[in-house]
């Protein structure tokens, strides 16, 4: 069953997550999917690529798909996991990903569409950050492409609340680029991509990628890399990882402890 759906106008592409069912939960084949999606339009040298759910969805993205992390107290969201392979293929594709949001956005979701380079959203549409709802730790590349995203107390409240954040507060933080009425988004972005078409693709990739390279030039020595990093270790070592996955999985409210 094929999870997306691609097509292409020109020099735009478009990629619909198309898994409905399962709120488009980013599983290792969904991910996998759009993975060779964005190859195929990389090949076709396309200029803009669109990312988007399905006209009117309730759900843009669940976020990570939580019954695939593990219970063994195996690092849930290493380097090689697909969800991180997606963040840094959209952040290092060569022309602009444009997000076009309409539903809710949950979890590691909310990472890809910060990973994006424009973000347009309905008034209905939120962004929930919940890793603390489950018990799971973040990963530190993650946390950086919040921080690249929005103010640090904004990602505190995201990530210590785990509630969600409306289009609108988001425009007004930064974290997107427009909202736009749900009748009227499909038609915005579309122009939007045509106007950035039009321009000098070789310009914009070269832009793209020291823009990319800047936003990462952040001071970090290996010492504290180590420290941030060796942290998580902290959090799926607990026992309230194990509650947070088996809670999730046997749909009940998790009761956490601290240990």
């Amino acid at each position: 069953m094929d999870l997306i759906t691609l097509s292409q106008d020109a020099h735009v592409g478009t990629i619909t997550l198309n898994n409905s069912p399962k709120h488009n939960a980013l599983s290792h084949l969904l991910v996998a999917q759009i993975m060779e999606a964005l190859k195929q339009l990389e090949l076709a040298k396309t200029r803009v690529v669109i990312l988007r759910a399905p006209e009117n969805s309730k759900v843009w993205s669940a976020g990570h798909d939580i019954g695939e992390l593990p219970e063994d107290g195996r690092d849930p969201l290493g380097w090689a996991d697909p969800l991180r392979e997606l963040v840094r293929t959209i952040e290092t594709f060569s022309a602009p990903v444009i997000a076009l949001i309409d539903g809710g956005v949950w979890g590691g979701a909310v990472e890809v569409v910060l990973a994006c380079d424009i973000i347009i959203a309905t008034p209905e549409s939120t962004f929930a950050v919940t890793p603390a709802k489950l018990g799971v730790p973040y990963n530190v590349s993650g946390m950086m492409t919040f921080m690249s995203a929005a103010s640090l107390r904004i990602v505190k409240e995201l990530a210590f609340t785990a509630l969600p954040i409306s289009a609108t507060r988001a425009e007004h933080v930064g974290m997107i680029n427009h909202v736009i009425e749900s009748a009227d988004i499909d038609a915005f972005t579309r122009a939007m991509a045509a106007t950035i078409a039009a321009n000098a693709p070789l310009s914009i990739s070269v832009m793209k990628e020291q823009l990319r390279v800047l936003a990462g030039a952040k001071p970090l020595t290996p010492r504290g890399f180590e420290k941030v990093q060796g942290l998580r270790r902290v959090v799926y070592d607990s026992l309230d990882y194990h509650e947070g996955i088996r809670a999730f999985k046997e749909k009940r409210k998790p009761v956490f402890n601290g240990t």
